[in-house]
């Protein structure tokens, strides 16, 4: 099983690699950063109108929503 996305990491790995190694100040790699992650976020949400949960709360093998009032049967991009 993978891991939970975890928005944080996620933000702190963008920011250094765009201060470290892009040589961006702060300020452009912290916008920088909150673009990505509301984009990633954005993205591991399914979009069955009557689901909306993130990725990490299926199963993409059973196709199943493991919250318990979701009718969700498939994940959907």
């Amino acid at each position: 099983m993978s891991r939970r996305f975890d928005p944080s990491e996620l933000y702190n790995r963008v920011v250094h690699y765009y201060i470290d190694k892009k040589g961006y100040s702060k300020e452009q790699a912290n916008q920088i950063a909150q673009s990505v992650v509301q984009r990633e976020e954005t993205r591991r949400i399914c979009k069955n109108v009557k689901c909306g949960h993130s990725v990490d709360d299926h199963i993409r093998t059973k196709e199943t929503c493991l919250v318990l009032d979701c009718d969700c049967r498939q994940f959907v991009i």
